[in-house]
């Protein structure tokens, strides 16, 4: 028999390698697997959404909660947890001295001290909550580049220590304003700094560091955009004939600047006053405070001229209401001519004392009779608003009987007055 054939099964039966029985108990392992699956599902589901959700609140978090529970020395806070939370004891105490002690019902913010404690509750703080807002606060103000305001606590010899809510800032010396005020930078002593103390101060944050607890901040750089921001309302709003308020920030030989709040004006020293001055000095220091007319603008190059003088009438428009012929003033002379002696008797107003009213005798110069700066008192025999001319006498300051029809003819004094004539000098001197 062929050996091949020889190894034939009957007809109608498979060999055991093409037997299906392996592949019917596959089913019944995939069914298995779907019933403990869907068991773990049904446990998840079976957890309340609290018990599956909670999480104990970690050291550093923020809260928010509702005081359930005041007692004199116990303050308890709901703030979501299983248990209830407690405020420190020591700070309850701290909180009651202040008379800030948290009633039932508050709601407060408040910073996890203590994951747990040894009763199993959540400790916080309601100081280092706002001390925590503050200092994130302080990160978004430095990020926003923001100006804020914060009040001067005290100071020591290397500047100011500000308050920013719960938090000690600093303020360097440099980083003042009073160290450059008047146009220059200056050292600044204990007694200028002992004077900011609780005053309010324009700030900017420049550093933080909160391993170090370090917040500096300055005024110079705050004041510089406030200023910025200032003088372009300034110039916007602003319009000639304006009558502003301002603070003198430097005196030259030129003329006075005047700070009208952001940005500088000039008072030239043609218009600070009707008469004639040496020195802006003599009427005004820096620091004063000073109202000011407007008379120009010019927006291009930032600059407004002032005028102080013009706040009060132009002397010679009134002073027919404030002297009269035959009057006795006092007055002060600033000038000698050959001609006669001129003497300030008010603020722009200057007369002339002819040299024939300087004396009964004849003179043949006024240095024989008065004195420049000295003062003398002197009767008014002449008033001509017109040509801004007031005759003034000092000999006839004896004359109890003088009045108007007394006085010279305008040719006896005015034709002589050229104010523009050249002083007296050394050289004219000897030869008078």
């Amino acid at each position: 028999m062929d050996p091949i054939q020889g190894s034939q099964l009957p007809q109608g039966e498979s060999s055991p390698k093409n037997s299906g029985s392996p592949k019917e108990k596959a089913p019944k392992k995939a069914a298995a697997k779907a019933t403990n699956n869907n068991d773990v599902a049904n446990f998840m589901a079976s957890l309340s959404e609290e018990d599956y959700t909670y999480k104990r609140p970690k050291f550093g978090d923020i809260v928010q909660g509702i005081v359930v529970r005041a007692a004199p020395h116990e303050v308890l806070v709901d703030i979501g947890t299983k248990s209830e939370a407690i405020i420190a004891p020591k700070e309850v105490e701290e909180l009651a001295r202040e008379g800030k002690r948290p009633q039932l019902g508050d709601e407060i913010l408040a910073y996890v001290i203590k994951s747990e404690d040894q009763d199993g509750l959540t400790v916080l703080s309601v100081a280092r909550a706002q001390e925590e807002r503050d200092w994130r606060d302080a990160e978004a103000q430095q990020k926003a580049d923001a100006v804020i305001e914060a009040p001067v606590a005290g100071y020591n010899k290397g500047g100011l220590i500000v308050r920013v809510g719960k938090i000690r800032g600093f303020v360097p010396a440099s980083q003042l304003e009073i160290a450059s005020r008047g146009r220059g930078e200056r050292e600044l002593t204990e007694a200028d700094l002992s004077a900011q103390t609780g005053k309010k101060l324009k700030l900017k944050i420049i550093e933080i560091d909160r391993a170090r607890n370090r917040l500096i901040l300055s005024e110079r750089v705050a004041m510089r955009e406030v200023r910025r921001d200032a003088k372009a309302r300034l110039l916007e709003e602003i319009k000639e004939g304006d009558i502003r308020t301002g603070t003198v920030t430097s005196v030259a030989d030129f003329g006075v600047f005047v700070d009208l709040g952001g940005l500088d004006g000039l008072i030239h020293v043609s218009e600070l006053s009707w008469s004639k001055i040496a020195n802006p000095n003599e009427l005004v220091k820096v620091g004063d405070i000073v109202q000011v007319q407007v008379l120009g603008i010019d927006r291009n190059k930032n600059r407004i001229a002032l005028s102080l003088k013009r706040l009060t009438p132009e002397p010679w428009t009134t002073i027919e209401e404030r002297y009269q012929i035959g009057q006795l003033v006092n007055g002060t002379i600033t000038k000698l001519a050959s001609f006669g002696a001129f003497a300030r008797v008010d603020d722009g107003i200057e007369g002339l004392i002819h040299v024939s009213e300087l004396s009964d005798k004849r003179v043949n110069h006024p240095k024989e009779v008065v004195k420049e700066g000295e003062t003398y008192q002197l009767r008014v025999i002449k008033i001509d608003s017109a040509k801004r001319r007031l005759g003034l006498s000092l000999k006839r300051v004896n004359d109890e009987e003088f009045n108007a029809d007394d006085a010279p003819d305008a040719e006896e004094w005015s034709e002589d007055v050229v104010e523009d004539e050249p002083e007296l000098t050394p050289e004219t001197e000897g030869e008078s």
